[in-house]
């Protein structure tokens, strides 16, 4: 007598191999995507630190920070058109490594606002002298996933969402989350 058993899954065994699928999905939809938030929301801080660094450099070079007639944040990268020969000599750039994007891990453009400290009130002049912030995932200014590089205490008298311990310093060392 020969058994002639011809080679496959039962139901049950393809059963359990879906089930184990779907729950090695759903680990992975549970524990890394949150992970992936976290950390576009950590490259951005880091982006404007290195931006934030760049724009201290500039201004120890040229003797204040960009402006918008010299290009924004763009004058970290491209040497600006100086009316001024001598401010021209003083450029030292570029500011930020070959290739760096002045975008967001959303591919928002970085908001780089420099500030008028002369018509900022005794109580706003200790901050830095720009606001310096990604509008985050919505791509929309002013909601609480903007992500900022600036105090809002010391320059816009407002409440303060920064929970990073950068606020208020004045020292525009820190990144903090809104």
């Amino acid at each position: 007598m020969s058994l002639n058993r011809v080679g496959g899954f039962t139901l049950i065994e393809v059963l359990l191999v879906i089930v184990i699928i779907m729950m090695l999905a759903t680990a992975l939809v549970v524990f890394v995507l949150p992970q992936q938030k976290g950390a576009e929301k950590n490259t951005t801080k880091l982006l404007l630190q290195q931006v934030q660094t760049a724009l201290d450099t500039y201004r120890l070079n040229v003797g204040h920070y960009p402006t918008e007639d010299e290009g924004g944040l763009n004058a970290l990268v491209n040497k600006p058109q100086f009316e001024n020969e001598r401010l021209a000599e003083k450029w030292q750039g570029p500011y930020l490594k070959p290739g760096t994007q002045l975008e967001d891990a959303w591919n928002n453009k970085l908001v780089y606002q420099p500030i008028d400290q002369t018509q900022t009130t005794e109580e706003n002049k200790s901050g830095i002298p720009y606001k310096l912030f990604s509008v985050g995932p919505d791509g929309q200014p002013e909601t609480d996933d903007d992500i900022k590089l600036f105090s809002e205490d010391a320059q816009a008298g407002t409440e303060s969402g920064d929970t990073s311990g950068a606020g208020g310093t004045g020292t525009g060392t820190g990144t903090g989350t809104k």
